[in-house]
């Protein structure tokens, strides 16, 4: 735990403390901010420094591009990074917490001021960062922040003529024998329960408060140094609020907070939208799980042992796991399998510039979308149904970049990663990989977005119209979409009959009429 009077003011940049005989250097990285896991595991420190690095660089945006950070994902990081320090100093290590211009200027610095015999590192979850430790000679362990290996994964897929997350849950619920029975099979007599999970938002408000914590001298320290309360480009969002904790116990704290009183009502309403609430019963622990607060293990069996205690029913308590060891370490996996040429796959021809909307340049009247930015803007967050099913299915049916739609996310969420955004957008919400993560695009018009959602309610257009002023851009540009892509998925059984129904249209002409006035005011900031 933290001692009280410990800040970072008791240490300067560099070293802490008395120089010790240390020879080795530990290399750790943004996400991997927990000091009983990896490397750190077995550390000494009467032999080991640790180095961490913030990089200015970083700051700019992924890969230098000038995409602005939310304010509340730049203070996660980096004040997550200084109580990890300040924590491995109590534990008597000596941390040189450098502020450089970028990794390799930071790990120069670190080699001339210390001449360390060796440098080592867990690997960092990006295929840039574990690229550059390569060629800097840096010594590499795999990561234990995930269940599943990426090597591991890459064995799974190998000979297989098409990956699906289904079999790979069932691999690994069997693997990791969790809501398993002594025969080998699941507890419910059921491996998914997807079907139960599928309501829309319920009348009344039933959603519990999500978990705040007021802010300490080191958040105002890294608010200072870091200038978020200033207007500047490089920044987007509220201010950090106390919501998001910034340490291995805050994160301990929502996770035991979590299974006490969300949990409960997960899973039914786990894909509806709604102005109730911002985050519904949805865990909001990807970012703990992504920086290395808290184990997918750890989570996991928290679940379960509630599962078995009878306080969270099999819908949730097999939804939640499905998210932990299904679907993110599918996600995990296939980015190792398929980089570096993932990032560039665009199958659709996508080449329409982020919109106005996104941006932050202009409103607009659709209140599925003000909504999910409003709610991006205040808590850099939104749960899986409103990215895939608003925002990136606008992005979709407008043709944006592919590249800059993850761009978009990666910098926006506080759990965006490259290895989280690239298979979720280019792959789920962009169909720009041809169908390798999904075997149909998820395009959506407005009938859907009113059925899982109370958005559409007193909105300015109306979803059941596809033509006329009136009509919902969803609705227009889904059916618009189904017509310009006929030849391409007439013949995928999960889109047959979406396809064969915008042929029947009497008024198509008009809908792809009305589908250009739509991006035309898109791209204008006046939809």
């Amino acid at each position: 735990m933290l001692g009280p009077a410990l800040t970072l003011a008791d240490y300067p940049d560099g070293v802490a403390g008395p120089t010790k005989d240390t020879s080795r250097t530990i290399w750790v990285f943004g996400d991997q901010l927990n000091c009983d896991i990896g490397l750190l595991a077995n550390a000494d420190p009467t032999t080991d420094r640790i180095l961490m690095i913030e990089s200015a660089a970083k700051i700019t945006g992924p890969h230098g591009e000038g995409q602005s950070w939310h304010r509340q994902r730049l203070h996660l990081v980096i004040t997550a990074m200084r109580r990890c320090a300040i924590e491995l100093r109590s534990r008597g290590f000596e941390v040189d917490l450098r502020r450089a211009d970028s990794f390799a200027t930071g790990l120069a610095a670190h080699r001339a001021e210390f001449h360390p015999s060796s440098i080592c590192a867990t690997e960092p979850s990006s295929f840039d960062a574990v690229a550059m430790c390569r060629r800097e000679g840096i010594t590499l362990t795999p990561s234990v922040q995930f269940t599943c290996d990426y090597r591991a994964f890459g064995e799974w897929a190998s000979g297989r003529k098409q990956l699906k997350m289904e079999d790979f849950y069932r691999w690994q619920r069997r693997r990791l024998n969790y809501l398993m029975e002594p025969d080998g099979e699941p507890v419910s007599g059921q491996w998914n329960h997807d079907h139960e999970n599928r309501e829309p938002p319920p009348k009344t408000d039933i959603w519990q408060a999500a978990l705040r914590e007021p802010l300490d001298e080191i958040d105002a320290e890294v608010i200072a140094d870091y200038g978020l309360a200033a207007d500047a480009p490089h920044l987007w969002g509220a201010m950090p609020d106390g919501t998001w904790a910034t340490s291995r116990s805050g994160a301990l704290r929502r996770l035991a907070h979590f299974c006490k009183h969300h949990a409960p009502i997960f899973g039914p309403h786990e894909d509806a939208m709604t102005t109730q609430s911002w985050h519904l019963a949805h865990s909001l622990l990807s970012p703990y799980l992504n920086l290395g607060l808290l184990t997918p293990v750890e989570v996991c069996d928290a679940v379960e042992e509630s599962y078995r205690q009878g306080l969270i029913p099999i819908a949730s308590a097999e939804g939640l796991i499905r998210q932990i060891i299904g679907w993110r370490e599918y996600i995990w996996g296939v980015y190792w399998l398929w980089m570096p040429e993932y990032r560039t796959r665009n199958e659709l021809g996508a080449h329409r510039h982020l919109p106005p909307v996104l941006t932050g340049a202009s409103g607009t009247e659709m209140r599925c979308v003000s909504e999910c930015l409003s709610a991006l803007e205040n808590h850099a967050y939104t749960h899986h149904i409103q990215r895939l099913m608003v925002l990136g299915n606008l992005a979709l049916l407008a043709e944006v970049d592919p590249w800059e739609m993850t761009q978009w996310m990666w910098t926006r969420y506080i759990d965006g990663a490259e290895w989280v955004m690239l298979p979720n957008v280019i792959g789920m919400a962009l169909h720009a990989d041809g169908g390798k993560m999904a075997t149909k695009p998820y395009a959506a018009g407005g009938n859907y977005i009113n059925k899982m959602s109370d958005y559409c309610k007193g909105c300015r257009y109306d979803h059941r119209q596809r033509t006329g002023p009136d009509a919902c851009p969803f609705t227009t540009l889904y059916w618009e979409f189904m017509a310009r892509h006929e030849q391409r998925f007439a013949r995928n059984p999960r889109m047959a009959q979406q396809i064969r129904a915008a042929q029947r249209l009497t008024d198509l002409p008009e809908v792809r009429v009305r589908a250009a006035e739509v991006l035309n005011l898109l791209d204008q900031g006046a939809l």
